[in-house]
């Protein structure tokens, strides 16, 4: 039960990461300049104060993590993030194979 909600999760994140390439690549149709939208960005419209939150958490605990990896991530584009993470999700908790002349019961 638990793989089929990870899974969804996954799916979930595979369409929001579909849905802004969709949103920058019409943004490029009307304004003719290829700009994505980035995940630091995102986050910040979204809800700015746990950005900061999680920032001050990640300095507190690993200084270097902040600089090395986190900013990394976030100005990443955001179907990219999304995309990856999605992926991620779905192929760490696919169905199972199923065996050849064992029963699983």
């Amino acid at each position: 039960m638990i793989r089929g909600f990870f899974r969804f999760i996954g799916l979930l994140l595979l369409a929001g990461g579909f849905i802004f390439l969709v949103y920058d690549g019409a943004r490029f149709v009307a304004d003719q300049s290829l700009r994505f939208t980035r995940f630091g960005q995102f986050w910040n419209d979204i809800n700015q104060a746990s950005q900061q939150a999680f920032r001050t958490w990640v300095e507190g605990h690993a200084p270097w993590l902040w600089g090395w990896v986190v900013r990394v991530v976030l100005d990443q584009p955001v179907f990219a993030v999304l995309g990856v993470i999605g992926l991620v999700l779905m192929i760490l908790f696919r169905p199972r194979k199923p065996l050849i002349g064992y029963s699983r019961d």
